[in-house]
């Protein structure tokens, strides 16, 4: 059986690595020292068609696998997933050579990811459909669920391994095989993991690494029937688009620019640890961290002060070194980041700390933790996604006022508040316009709840049972087990016509 390498290109058609048909190569660049980690071929249309065929071949016959078999085989993943932990240090380790992320945080993601597939088999089990109120007697009403076919996962970079299990976890026990189209940068990790899926029947999961064309590729395929994606708002838009002029279906997560309040009754040791945390976890390159700070004046600069003190605390280095911060996943997005800091300075914004490249860190795409105060709507940073380690704080008046700057965003992803204000923390749920709201504990998620946004923050949802219904389709089935003809057949009788 052939191995994984970093030396050539691969794609993973399951059980093997393969030789990729494209010649079309990517040499893949320590984001800490820019040295070569790696090469990935970008998948053309062989490479495609080759992922498309085996996944509808092997669909026919996991389809027809009965549920509790099928989730005995996700249990069997989930145990390779836990047992292999040479396999799982492997792909944290490329995970921090490829994207910059601190090696504890890359375990502490593979860690997170068996417990995906055992709480998808077990609720495909669970629920499969169900029975209505008859509105006849002698007929049997029901809803019944079945997968779509072959689904497609394009990938972000800052959790590459995590976000695929949450969408390929739910596609799989509904009966789907899945092809997954991995973020450029984070290839490598994504093709290490596959080895894990070798358990599953022969191609059921393919990894086809590659570009935009190549993610157009399996969209644009009659052959595949159901997208998800994670990313940008551009790619996906484009995404969506392609799918609606095929009718099909897809989840799109779309980042935000996720507020944070910081409430005149807000715990502020807690407030300013969690503040960190939210803002500058994985340098801030998380599609919820928290980018855009609403401060009540009361409290304003005793925050700013305690957030600042705690912020300045954070190592900056290599993730494979102790550090907290590594550098953004490449040039073009520090380059970003730089260019909103720099905008709102202009405008008139302070910085407090940070709002540099680290003295000595020339090398490598590295940025400080920056926490900007006097933030306002003018500047670009308070409408756009920055998604780097910038925290820009907005003085409010009140906490009407902040739920009020924290609506006027084009995002809608998630929203977090610090108070000990029972009021103002319902209040919060109520009113703030996201898919997801934080009181007192910024970022977490449940694999039972829905995880997705409103706005330009995407459609659809993962995790939970929106997220297992994603990906499979329903069917209404009506039989009458004694059959007769009813009243409203053709011909009607002569006493049901009006007479004028």
């Amino acid at each position: 059986m052939s191995t994984f390498t970093c030396d050539k290109p691969l794609r993973f058609i399951s059980p093997d690595y393969q030789t990729p048909a494209t010649q079309r190569l990517r040499e893949i660049f320590d984001p800490a020292n820019l040295q070569q980690v790696g090469t990935i071929g970008l998948g053309d249309a062989a490479d495609v068609q080759a992922a498309i065929d085996a996944a509808n071949a092997a669909q026919q016959g996991w389809r027809q696998t009965d549920a509790k078999s099928r989730a005995a085989l996700l249990h069997r993943l989930a145990n390779a997933i836990e047992s292999d932990v040479e396999c799982n240090r492997e792909a944290a380790r490329l995970m921090t050579l490829e994207m910059g992320k601190p090696f504890p945080e890359a375990m502490g993601e593979l860690a997170n990811c068996a417990p995906i597939f055992r709480y998808y088999a077990e609720m495909a089990r669970d629920e499969a459909g169900k029975v209505a109120g008859t509105t006849q007697i002698g007929s049997f009403q029901h809803v019944r669920y079945e997968p779509y076919g072959v689904s497609v996962h394009i990938m972000p970079f800052n959790f590459p391994i995590l976000l695929m299990c949450w969408t390929v976890a739910a596609s799989l026990a509904a009966g789907n095989a899945c092809i997954i189209k991995p973020a450029e940068s984070t290839s490598l990790c994504t093709l290490k993991f596959m080895q894990h899926f070798r358990v599953l029947p022969a191609g059921l999961v393919s990894c086809v690494p590659g570009d935009a064309q190549t993610a157009q590729l399996l969209v644009q395929s009659e052959r595949t029937h159901a997208v998800a994606f994670t990313g940008s708002v551009g790619a996906g838009k484009a995404v969506a688009v392609a799918c609606a002029e095929r009718m099909k279906p897809a989840v799109i997560e779309a980042g935000g620019s996720d507020p944070m309040i910081i409430s005149k009754h807000a715990p502020l040791e807690v407030a300013a640890a969690g503040a960190v945390t939210a803002a500058f976890h994985l340098s801030g390159q998380i599609c919820t961290s928290a980018e855009r700070f609403f401060v009540v004046d009361e409290i304003h600069d005793q925050f700013v002060a305690r957030f600042a003190e705690k912020t300045r605390q954070l190592r900056i280095g290599h993730g494979l070194e102790h550090s907290e911060v590594g550098p953004l996943v490449s040039q073009a997005a520090r380059d970003k980041v730089m260019r909103l800091v720099d905008d709102a300075v202009e405008k008139g914004a302070t910085v407090v700390c940070g709002g540099r490249i680290p003295p000595g860190q020339d090398c490598g795409w590295f940025y400080e933790p920056t926490i900007l105060t006097g933030v306002n709507a003018s500047m670009k940073i308070f409408h756009e996604e920055c998604f780097g380690p910038v925290a820009a704080i907005c003085r409010v008046a009140d906490f009407d006022e902040a739920v009020r700057l924290a609506n006027d965003s084009p995002f809608g992803l998630g929203a977090s508040l610090f108070s000990t204000d029972l009021a103002e923390a319902m209040e919060a749920a109520d009113r703030l316009q996201a898919g997801m709201v934080w009181v007192n504990n910024p970022l977490i998620d449940n694999d039972a709840l829905p995880f997705g946004g409103w706005k330009m923050s995407g459609m659809g949802r993962e995790l939970g049972r929106q997220g297992l219904d994603a990906f499979r389709r329903s069917k209404m089935v009506i039989i009458d087990h004694q059959p007769q003809i009813q009243l409203w057949w053709y011909p009607y009788a002569d006493d049901q016509f009006y007479r004028a």
